[in-house]
């Protein structure tokens, strides 16, 4: 019960995780896994108040840093959405394995919902629900064009390296990138879905979340006002939409 800090081994390195468990329950209980943007960590916003918020609904949550990322291993210069997608699915089996694990869910903020949304396509039924925060599709339209967070590139020959403010990009990650099915493995998923965009999100417009919410036969979009990228302003009322979404729908 209560907070555990650990890392597992994982085939790309040591994944740091945090498991939050409800005080309350002493068999099984739904769990959220938590998914975190390009270049954040676990223990940023949105998703470190969710994380804490979610036991005290009865709702187990599991935070980890994807590989090259916050405190787990590896280097941000080789990552790529694909290789955020395999370390999903290795926490995924992670989770489905603990004996006090009950039905599973995904909250992927940003690039984390692309990872998100794309494994829940893979895993069909087995996913209980799924959340996406500020989804960011626009990596793949980004990386075509030449452009990822205002640094400029030639897209048909990447540069082995890009600077993206105190980071560092690899070439791997661009020309996956600009092929990567997001739509086509995302529409797999047909369990329920819930999208929460803001705005005034100048990172990712609010058309993407629009186009996410088009591909699915069991979705609701809720467009928050006045909210932007990393949904600051009204994150309590964001928050309590989540909360309330995976408390109808994880059993």
């Amino acid at each position: 019960m209560g907070e555990s800090r650990f890392f597992i081994d994982s085939p790309s390195g040591k994944i740091s995780v945090v498991v939050q468990r409800p005080s309350q329950v002493s068999g099984k209980c739904p769990v959220v896994i938590l998914m975190h943007g390009l270049m954040a960590s676990k223990n940023l916003e949105p998703l470190k108040s969710m994380a804490k918020a979610l036991p005290q609904q009865g709702i187990a949550s599991l935070s980890f840093d994807f590989n090259g990322h916050g405190r787990s291993y590896g280097k941000m210069s080789e990552m790529t959405v694909l290789k955020e997608i395999d370390d999903a699915r290795f926490v995924y089996d992670y989770v489905c394995a603990q004996e006090w694990a009950g039905s599973i869910a995904f909250a992927g903020h940003s690039q984390g919902g692309v990872v998100s949304a794309m494994l829940a396509g893979e895993l069909g039924p087995k996913l209980s629900a799924l959340v996406l925060l500020s989804p960011a599709p626009s990596l793949k339209d980004e990386a075509i064009s030449g452009s990822i967070m205002g640094r400029r590139f030639d897209p048909e020959n990447p540069p082995e390296r890009l600077h993206v403010y105190l980071h560092t990009l690899g070439r791997d990650y661009i020309t996956v990138a600009r092929s990567l099915p997001i739509y086509e493995n995302s529409s797999a998923y047909e369990g329920p879905v819930c999208i929460i965009h803001g705005a005034n999100d100048i990172i990712v417009p609010v058309r993407y979340a629009e186009e996410f919410n088009g591909i699915y036969k069991n979705s609701e979009l809720h467009v928050i006002p006045g909210e932007g990228h990393f949904l600051r302003k009204k994150r309590n009322d964001i928050i309590e939409l989540t909360v309330n979404f995976l408390k109808n729908n994880l059993s």
